[in-house]
């Protein structure tokens, strides 16, 4: 899959912005200094659903009903922030959508997807069992099977990067939840395109680290299980079409526990009053571990998502 250049991520900008607004990247003081660098955060969170994928949502969907103008609407699989992009996108292409989520979901964004308009259904133990019985319901009933990692996700979802790296071309290195792919790829995307040379840091789950894994190993590796609060990075099985666009351009993977998590969305709080999701906090609790390295640097921090439950982030703030 070849990644889009400048021009196609412009578009896809305009696109995005028709519905919603840039997010920014901002400096705080407290941050950096408990970080001992100078630090940015993108604020994904600040985003209409509260997280990053609105934007490929959006762009996927408007790609989706030129190529078949008959469409009659989606069905995707999801831990949330997926499933609210599509649900989003879907009102305002006057699409149906439909989102299957494992059983045990979070609660917060099981209710904010039906408040955008989309059908719940609940199945599997995890997302990985409910991407097969998705495809299965959208073949049922003759609705588009919508995935979770494609090349308009990526395109969508790079215009955050486009944002972050056009406002600070300077970054030494970004650091960037991974959970199937579309926000790092995004983000190798926008820095391409723009010609720069920051180094791009993917985090996963100690949990949940197949990526970690399979970059290692170069080549697709599942795991057993990915149980772990950082939900927006709870996968088991790497899509092969994002890790060959990692491989080479991610230049390492910092793997961080629930605990360390659970702390960053404390600090996070304390910092700068923002919330924090698990995915979104991750790249925190990563720079807090490579912490020496980065003394002195300029670095920004992709908080891609801030949809937590409230006993969740109750737990976090009491430490």
């Amino acid at each position: 899959m070849g990644l889009p250049g400048l021009q196609e991520l412009e578009a896809a900008a305009g696109l995005v912005y028709a519905h919603m607004q840039g997010s920014p990247q901002l400096h705080w003081p407290l941050l950096s200094e408990r970080c001992g660098c100078r630090v940015w955060v993108k604020h994904e969170n600040h985003n209409p659903t509260g997280a990053f994928k609105v934007r490929g949502g959006l762009v996927y969907l408007h790609g989706l009903r030129e190529r078949d103008p008959d469409v009659r609407g989606v069905v995707a699989a999801t831990r949330g922030n997926h499933g609210q992009s599509v649900a989003y996108a879907a009102a305002r292409t006057g699409l149906e959508a439909v989102v299957v989520v494992p059983r045990g979901n979070s609660p917060d964004k099981n209710r904010a997807m039906r408040a955008l308009g989309a059908e719940l259904v609940e199945y599997g133990a995890d997302f990985d069992e409910a991407v097969p019985h998705a495809q299965s319901l959208a073949r049922e009933r003759g609705l588009h099977p919508m995935p979770s990692f494609h090349r308009d996700l990526v395109t969508g979802v790079a215009t955050y990067g486009l944002e972050l790296l056009r406002a600070r071309p300077g970054l030494d290195r970004v650091y960037v939840p991974i959970g199937l792919g579309s926000g790092v790829c995004g983000v190798i995307a926008a820095r391409n395109a723009l010609g720069l040379d920051t180094e791009i840091v993917g985090v996963v789950s100690s949990a949940a680290d197949a990526y970690a894994r399979s970059l290692a190993a170069g080549e697709v590796v599942t795991t057993d299980s990915a149980d772990t609060i950082a939900d927006g990075m709870a996968v088991r099985v790497p899509s092969p079409e994002a890790l060959a666009i990692m491989q080479g351009q991610v230049s390492r993977v910092v793997a961080v526990d629930d605990n360390a998590v659970r702390d960053a969305m404390g600090h996070y709080f304390a910092d700068t009053h923002n919330v924090a999701e698990g995915a979104g906090a991750a790249p925190l609790a990563a720079l807090l571990v490579e912490r020496d390295i980065n003394a002195g640097a300029e670095v920004a921090l992709v908080l891609s998502g801030g949809n937590v439950d409230r006993a969740l982030f109750a737990a976090a703030l009491a430490g």
